[in-house]
């Protein structure tokens, strides 16, 4: 996966995933909409079938957008005290747009540490 070293120049895997680009060359898109991956680069035609992230995103922005969210609605309630009303409106439409914004950077960014690392399912030795 990685044998393409000397073609293209390192590539920070957190700013390309951050920005939705390709993990080699940097350049090209890694989306195909909002979160379907495109089959290959606009770029540099790097095959995305290794791209597989999986439920890594959604567990760090559930984790994330729930420390933030739950955590403001308490402060709130201790200290406003407002109607329930006014929770519902304020944290339902806030978690719905974390959640969102999230997860395209951090599917980004956890496909670009793929390609970074080579990783790949795990396997069995059987040596």
């Amino acid at each position: 996966m990685n044998d393409d070293k000397a073609l293209y120049p390192p590539v920070d895997p957190i700013v390309a995933g951050l920005k939705g680009h390709c993990p080699r060359c940097g350049q090209g898109k890694l989306f195909d909409g909002f979160l379907k991956v495109r089959p290959a680069c606009t770029n540099c035609q790097l095959d995305y079938g290794f791209a597989d992230s999986g439920d890594g995103p959604v567990v760090f922005v559930i984790l994330i957008v729930g420390f933030i969210v739950v955590g403001a609605a308490l402060w709130m309630e201790v200290n406003v005290n407002p109607p329930l009303w006014l929770h519902f409106l304020l944290w339902i439409p806030l978690a719905t747009v974390f959640s969102l914004g999230l997860m395209r950077m951090l599917k980004g960014v956890l496909i670009n540490l793929q390609y970074r690392n080579s990783a790949r399912q795990g396997e069995i030795d059987r040596g």
